[in-house]
């Protein structure tokens, strides 16, 4: 196969753990016998300071040629000031945008050799196995009105929250294709109890849940899934949700999996280009040090092979190169290791288990 993948690294951590999946990707199409070309671009913070805008028309433009976005992290201090006009997080959102990715999946399986490193009891992880499906391009992140204003009781400000039936749809019809495939269960998360916006989700997910029979479809608020996810994780399988409640339920449950260095996600919309990007951000207290954790981004680029190149069988292998290495008690600072390994150490060694598993 030949396809051409585009790197944005970003800021902080971003390029030293995108380097890292890059070197593995690499060894996947040497071992595959593939054909992958790699494209570098900016987005977040570095693009700022090269041309004032978090995502260049340049970087649009290749990441819309690629196959695939392979994302590092964007954001830091440098630029945290709330008051600005640019800010690097607008390029995240714009990219999810400008390419149609309308779903943003975060599997959340946690290793049995990290339970130990979850803040919750071992009871509590053990056989936690599910998935988050976020809606990405709607909700109070891209409704209008959207804004500041001067009032006479002081300064004013306006978030919109905002869904059609059409997108609505769409998430909910992919979670339950998901399912399918795994334990036939979709939750699906809302407010129905106060917001218009959650009736008439839960309204369509009962409509779309009419057309798969064999899914089981169950409804929750999203205060209460909150607490489900540290009491009775294990019973979740498939859980749909907006755009917001989605990006706070899924940091919850990064808590899991003991790390947010070990936690990959994937954003996908009809076609074949999707973008891939560890859950974390960019760090900026390690960055350049050389001890960030390169896993997530490394399971994210197995999910690029999985999603966008259809490569299942070189997707497999590359978990089980993880799986393999967490095993036998290789790991980076933030998993507890006595010894732990470098960014570079931890892709070698990740990378050197891919090539056993080849041969």
């Amino acid at each position: 196969m030949k396809a051409s993948i585009a790197l944005t690294p970003g800021d902080g951590i971003g390029p030293e753990v995108v380097h890292e999946a890059r070197l593995l990707l690499s060894d996947v199409a040497r071992l595959y016998g593939h054909q992958f070309q790699f494209t570098e671009h900016l987005l977040g913070g570095c693009a700022i300071d090269r041309h004032g805008t978090a995502m260049p028309d340049e970087t649009l433009q290749g990441c819309r040629g690629a196959d695939a976005v392979l994302l590092g992290a964007v954001g830091g201090p440098k630029w945290d000031d709330p008051q600005a006009k640019v800010r690097p997080e607008q390029g995240l959102l714009a990219i999810r945008k400008a390419l149609g990715l309308y779903a943003n999946l975060r599997p959340i399986s946690p290793h049995p050799a990290l339970a130990k490193l979850s803040p919750l009891k071992p009871e509590r992880v053990a056989g936690v196995d599910f998935i988050v499906v976020r809606e990405l391009t709607g909700g109070l992140y891209f409704g209008t009105p959207k804004g500041r204003e001067q009032t006479p009781e002081g300064e004013r400000a306006v978030d919109t929250l905002v869904y059609t039936e059409g997108e609505i749809r769409r998430i909910v019809r992919l979670a339950f294709q998901l399912a399918q495939k795994r334990r036939q269960l979709v939750t699906s998360v809302d407010k129905a109890n106060v917001l218009e916006s959650s009736r008439l989700w839960r309204k369509v997910a009962i409509e779309v849940g009419k057309e798969f029979p064999n899914v089981k479809l169950e409804h929750q608020l999203v205060d209460s899934c909150a607490m489900r996810l540290i009491t009775h994780a294990p019973s979740f399988d498939v859980i749909v949700t907006e755009n917001m409640f989605g990006d706070i339920l899924t940091d919850e449950a990064a808590v899991l999996a003991g790390s947010l260095g070990m936690c990959p996600s994937a954003s996908l919309g009809e076609g074949r280009i999707g973008l891939y990007e560890p859950i974390h951000g960019s760090a900026p207290d390690i960055a350049g040090k050389g001890i960030a954790n390169p896993t997530g981004t490394i399971l994210s680029a197995a999910l690029l092979l999985r999603h966008s190149l259809g490569l299942e069988t070189e997707a497999k292998a590359v978990e089980a190169a993880v799986t393999a290495t967490i095993d036998a008690g290789q790991l980076t600072g933030d998993l507890g290791a006595a010894q732990p390994l470098s960014t570079a150490q931890m892709g070698a060694a990740i990378r050197e288990r891919l090539a056993a598993g080849r041969n």
